[in-house]
């Protein structure tokens, strides 16, 4: 019997290290296989006393590599020199993930469960030919720092050197809110955007916009996933406190305010661009149910208000610019003349954000309308009887650029291929797309400096957004008058803080039956 169990488990000690040892080779072999895909890094050359990066490699002042060239020259001249695969992979944006020490994540590991559902970060540059991320984490300034600037080393080392954007939900929150922000604790910490409904103040808005900019681009974020111009006219809507509210015109003028501290009075190499969301407005939400599922689809308009929740955008996002839109996932039910999603709808994206709004941006779907994942299934309202190709070519026909929480350029080089999708169709959402890259900067410098990171949550900007909190608090009620206490007659007990404070406030005592 001992011989019996002692023979088994020698059997599972093997196994396991066999799958171990298996586990570790295969990762290390696609590792070796997508970092071959690679070249050497760019050199800075000199051309008739100007410096530049060059990006191809070949030795020469390319237009596109040229900071003095115009910009549509620099946009033709790069499309000119790409593949049908490097037009579809800059057509994706994606999660992507890190090591905690920024170091670039190529292996799946244990303290992070979503590194077994997403795909490296070699594999989507390097052999999807991606350049668009959505980062998750927040180990610290430093790792955040670190990753972009080995992602951008690698985005380099490809064929043309095409730089990455790097994206993110909200990262300024008290609250660790998993999904709609990314809880980031050495960032300055800030009221919600409701909070800064309450507030009411366009300067302050700004101010913060500013503030967060300068983090986010010290730390290498160049595309903020925000804000929210979705009016919560339905308050049992679980993203309401992602909004400024349900008055419109207060959040068209926070809405403003926000994408002018972030971008600018235009988009420059000191922005960090908006991808301003949901529009045409996501808050009307059936029975406040939300549509990231199936169940919470649809959108409807009581009393017909599906043009109040345009205000935001009309007279708010568009007067400021923003650089970029995403459409929501819900079906605006009965507005247009087909009942489909958003992203899915060319009523909405052609007909109303291109043509009347002359909306010339780029505009990503909401994460996750394509594909069947574990994570979640997809929110392809109205067109579930498609094929994931089919779903893929009618949101380009809806007017869309982008693919948010995808990574199936594969699938668009295909479509190419069979004669389903022309490449002129790619071209003109590149265009749009390299116009931003081209105005941010990114061809020029997509590095950060280690050494600018004491900007990033010092104490003078931490003491702002503390600020803004108390500024947030809103009396409701006060019965009986009773604040403000009277300073004098209240008597608190203090322990283990120091009691200096509480003096300007009480009378400190030293025993609570007296407090």
């Amino acid at each position: 019997m001992k011989k019996l169990l002692f023979g088994g488990l020698k059997v599972l000690v093997a196994t396991v290290l066999l799958l171990v040892i298996g586990f570790f080779g295969y990762w290390k072999w696609n590792i070796y296989q997508n970092h071959s895909l690679l070249g050497e890094r760019a050199l800075i050359l000199t051309h008739n006393g100007q410096s530049y990066r060059d990006l191809n490699k070949n030795g020469q002042l390319d237009v596109y590599e040229d900071r003095t060239a115009a910009l549509e020259d620099r946009v033709e001249d790069l499309l000119g020199q790409m593949t049908v695969a490097e037009k579809a992979g800059m057509m994706f944006i994606t999660m992507a993930l890190m090591n905690n020490d920024g170091t670039p994540l190529d292996m799946p590991v244990l303290s992070e469960p979503f590194s077994f559902f997403l795909e490296t970060n070699s594999t989507l540059l390097a052999k999807k030919r991606m350049n668009h991320f959505n980062i998750l984490q927040s180990p610290s300034a430093e790792a955040l720092a670190t990753w972009n600037n080995e992602i951008q080393i690698m985005a380099e080392r490809t064929r043309l050197g095409i730089p990455v954007t790097v994206a993110s939900d909200p990262r300024h929150s008290v609250t660790d809110v998993k999904g709609p922000s990314v809880y980031t604790p050495f960032y300055s910490r800030w009221t919600s955007p409701l909070g800064f409904a309450a507030i009411g103040d366009t300067l302050l808005m700004r101010e913060f916009g500013e503030i967060a900019n300068t983090e986010y681009r010290k730390t290498g974020i160049r595309l903020a996933l925000s804000p929210m111009a979705d009016l919560s006219t339905e308050p049992r809507w679980g993203r309401t406190i992602g909004t400024f509210g349900e008055d419109a015109a207060l959040s068209a003028r926070l809405t403003k305010a926000y994408i002018q501290g972030f971008q600018g009075d235009s988009l420059n190499d000191q922005s960090v661009a908006c991808m301003v969301k949901h529009f045409s407005g996501g808050g009307p939400q059936k029975d406040g149910e939300d549509p990231h599922f199936h169940y919470g689809k649809d959108q409807v308009y009581p009393a017909g208000q599906f043009d109040y929740h345009l205000i935001p955008f009309e007279q708010g996002a568009f007067p400021a610019k923003a650089a970029q839109v995403m459409p929501y996932y819900g079906v605006p039910v009965g507005q247009t003349t087909e009942e489909v999603g958003f992203g899915y709808n060319k009523d909405i994206i052609t007909g109303l954000l291109r043509e009347k709004y002359q909306f010339d941006g780029v505009v990503c779907t909401d994460w996750g309308l394509v594909s069947e994942n574990d994570i979640k299934p997809p929110a392809a309202f109205g067109v579930e009887d498609l094929t994931e190709r089919e779903r893929m070519l009618k949101i380009l026909e809806a007017g869309c650029d982008m693919y948010g929480g995808e990574s199936r350029p594969e699938d668009l080089v295909a479509l190419v291929a069979e004669g389903q999708l022309s490449e002129e169709r790619l071209d003109e959402s590149v265009r749009r797309i390299l116009r931003d890259k081209f105005r941010l900067g990114l061809f020029e410098n997509p590095f950060v400096k280690m050494g600018d990171l004491w900007m990033v949550g010092h104490y003078d900007i931490q003491q702002r957004g503390l600020a803004s909190q108390r500024r947030s608090l809103t009396l409701l009620k006060n019965d009986n008058k009773l604040l403000p206490l009277p300073q004098k007659e209240l008597k608190v007990y203090v322990k283990d803080l120091p009691t200096d404070p509480f003096w300007t406030y009480a009378t400190v005592v030293d025993d609570p039956a007296a407090a």
